[in-house]
């Protein structure tokens, strides 16, 4: 089940978030970033901006949007949860909350992560490489979206 985040689940997200395998990031590498615990729940307060994928009523991923710059910023599940399409669900959720707002998406990733194939295989592309071995993808809303919140 997706449904959108809410503050309390900060916790679970911050448990995914260090748990990957690829991009794996510490607590301390995302406050760096800025990327805290009250900072995530205050973007989560003010605006329809992440949502959770529930499996057996727990938590196991998350994704999450900038819906200012048009930014798929996040999509995480659990290692042992994936390939039962929570990823899917969770980009989709995401996807169709960017695509009220703008004409185009964009992520940036790893060029050789399996996010990267992934994020292709749904359908993300104009692919441009940023150095560092990290690429940047777009998606365009798709025809018929709808837009009427724009």
């Amino acid at each position: 089940m997706i449904r959108p985040a809410r503050a309390a689940d900060v916790a679970a997200m911050f448990r995914i978030r260090t748990s990957v395998r690829e991009n794996a990031l510490d607590a301390e590498a995302l406050a760096r970033l800025g990327i805290t615990p009250p900072a995530i729940a205050a973007a989560i307060e003010a605006a329809a901006c992440a949502w959770v994928a529930e499996d057996g009523g727990t938590v196991r991923g998350f994704s999450m949007v900038d819906l200012d710059t048009a930014c798929l910023f996040a999509a995480f599940v659990l290692p042992g949860h994936e390939g039962r399409g929570l990823g899917r669900g969770l980009v989709r959720a995401a996807e169709a909350a960017l695509f009220r707002h703008h004409d185009l998406a964009w992520l940036e990733t790893a060029a050789d992560s399996r996010a990267a194939g992934f994020y292709r295989h749904l359908g993300w592309g104009g692919e441009r490489d940023l150095g560092a071995g990290d690429i940047r993808l777009e998606k365009r809303r798709p025809q018929g979206a709808d837009s009427s919140s724009r």
